[in-house]
Formats: C-alpha cells, sequence, structure tokens
C-alpha cells in the first residue's frame, strides 16, 4: 500500500444536540471551535479533530450503514494521556463535568479515569503509575 493508514486526523461522533456537546467540550476541554455550521462543530486537539454532527445528518456520511441510538451503548472510548490523573478529575470536576469512574489504578501499570459527554461518548484520561 503506498498510502499510510496509521495517522487518524478526525474522528466524528455524532449527537443529539448540538449547543449541548459545544458546550460540554467548550467546558470540560476549554477547547475552541475550528469549524461550525448548523449541523455541526468541530474542535482541534492537539493531534485530531473532533467533530460532533447532529444525528440526523449522519445517514449522509455514512450510508448506507445505519446511525445508532444511544441508547446501544458504548462501542469504544477515547484516552488523552496526561501527567497527572488526580489534578486533571479536579480541574474536570471544578468544570461541572462528573466521573464515570476512577482515578482507578489499572494492573495494566496505568492510572484511569473515565467521564462522558451529554451524548455517552466516554473519554478517559491515563498516565503512567511512576513506582
Amino acid at each position: 500500500m503506498s498510502e499510510s493508514l496509521n495517522n487518524v486526523g478526525a474522528i466524528t461522533m455524532f449527537v443529539a444536540d448540538r449547543d449541548r456537546a459545544k458546550s460540554f467540550y467548550e467546558k470540560a476541554f476549554d477547547a475552541e471551535s475550528v469549524y461550525e455550521d448548523d449541523h455541526s462543530i468541530a474542535f482541534r486537539f492537539e493531534n485530531m479533530i473532533v467533530n460532533l454532527l447532529v444525528a440526523s445528518e449522519a445517514h449522509d456520511l455514512i450510508g448506507p450503514a445505519s446511525v445508532a441510538g444511544q441508547d446501544a451503548g458504548s462501542r469504544f472510548q477515547l484516552t488523552i494521556g496526561v501527567n497527572d490523573v488526580d489534578a486533571v478529575c479536579e480541574d474536570l470536576a471544578g468544570r461541572g463535568v462528573e466521573l464515570l469512574n476512577g482515578p482507578i489504578d489499572r494492573p495494566w501499570g496505568m492510572r484511569t479515569a473515565a467521564f462522558a459527554d451529554p451524548d455517552g461518548h466516554i473519554w478517559e484520561v491515563a498516565a503512567e503509575i511512576r513506582t
């Protein structure tokens, strides 16, 4: 293969309410949008664009595949590497973000904590446990 497929540049997540999602991402991640229209909003993270698209518009993007509802449950998690999970959790709490779990020392050598956006997309912060 001549093109490398190992550099993910963007992820699109389907949301119920664009404005509610925008408010959460601005608050939780202290993020500013790089693109907005009536149906989507995109945020630049350090190495990736996170695009939030109103679910009713998603079929045009992924058809003929179907768009699953939020009640289908989570099928992925996005992880952000940090230096201090506990400090990040304190900061998130100060921004009104509730944790699903953590901070937890995991048997694979990471300290993690997870939270969800209003549409159920799960984010994790993780740091290597230093001995």
